[in-house]
């Protein structure tokens, strides 16, 4: 296909949870695959930065705050002008293209109007000619750049320092056990996807039984009853003292580069849907995943073995122990 420029200018602006920008790397992939001197930048929020940062395929990456992120020492006034300035410096690199791929969000088309560029292309409904997956729907805005479709694999790439951090407060008496690591993951954002503790408590007991296994349980950390960044310490609680005496290691996961370089280090996760689930598909790993009230068709996991439970009525406390115990062994057995 004859692109008509070479090195074309590019933004990418995504400001949507952490599946949603994780879904957006096959789409960059496919754009640096076929336009390897194109200059690409990303605006994300600063909350989902690690699910870029070190990405081969951009030349830039940018970041804001969105108010509901503060952090300590953070005013509301400081983020503001912040944005304004980062919203300057885009707007003097002339843009050819500017892509919207998360849609016709107000503040998503606000930034690009500020920043500015010759072609502005939001995803909209003619961008399900690519498929059912968001993956694909992202990746159709190639075809209207005048490119070939295509949706490679999720790309992400773990922190090596907190990753060499990790690996060596692993227990040393792991080392006597010679299964797979497998991740745990409690946390889910919608209430119809948080599967109970006393059950991820008797898997953890029969996945270590079946298969030796050593376990990582991540969750979010904070108490459910915080209004603003509700976690799961008391569940997870619960599961470890449901638990002891296996080879589970806690690890509640403060910041998203932690919870990257958690799952880079597992064989294989059992969780919910989510934006772990998302980043363990672009670590390639293999997993179970438990869908509530979202459609799998279109934010399952992309290009990774997997196998998804989804009850009819699309609440995960009607799926069984025994469904994902042995759903997960099926699964090892053919990875």
């Amino acid at each position: 296909m004859d692109f008509p420029e070479k090195s074309p200018r590019i933004l990418i602006i995504r400001r949507d949870n952490i599946g949603d920008l994780v879904c957006t790397t096959p789409l960059i992939r496919a754009l640096r695959a076929q336009l390897p001197d194109a200059y690409i930048a990303a605006l994300v929020t600063k909350y989902n930065l690690a699910v870029m940062a070190g990405n081969p395929d951009i030349d830039a990456l940018f970041s804001y705050t969105k108010a509901k992120h503060l952090e300590h020492g953070e005013s509301r006034i400081g983020i503001f002008w912040s944005r304004l300035k980062t919203i300057w410096k885009l707007r003097k690199q002339h843009f050819d293209w500017i892509l919207l791929p998360g849609g016709p969000q107000r503040s998503s088309l606000r930034f690009a109007k500020w920043i500015g560029a010759k072609k502005i292309l939001v995803r909209d409904t003619e961008d399900t000619a690519g498929g059912e997956h968001h993956v694909e729907q992202c990746c159709h805005q190639l075809v209207r750049m005048g490119l070939a479709f295509a949706a490679p694999e999720a790309r992400l790439t773990p922190d090596k320092a907190r990753l060499t951090k990790l690996k060596t407060s692993l227990p040393r008496e792991w080392s006597r056990h010679s299964g797979p690591v497998i991740a745990l993951h409690l946390s889910s954002r919608k209430i119809s996807q948080r599967w109970p503790a006393e059950r991820f408590a008797e898997l953890a007991r029969i996945l270590h039984e079946k298969l030796d296994a050593k376990l990582l349980l991540l969750w979010s950390p904070g108490s459910s009853n915080n209004p603003l960044h509700p976690g799961d310490d008391e569940k997870a609680r619960d599961v470890l003292t449901s638990t002891a005496g296996l080879p589970l290691y806690p690890l509640p996961t403060e910041r998203l580069e932690d919870l990257i370089a958690a799952l880079s280090l597992c064989d294989s996760i059992i969780c919910s849907d989510g934006g772990a689930m998302h980043l363990a598909a672009a670590l390639g790993k293999p997993m179970v995943c438990l869908f509530g009230d979202s459609d799998p068709e279109h934010w399952g996991p992309w290009k990774v073995p997997h196998v998804v439970l989804h009850p009819p009525s699309r609440d995960v406390t009607d799926i069984s122990v025994e469904e994902v115990s042995t759903a997960f062994l099926d699964l090892i057995r053919k990875s």
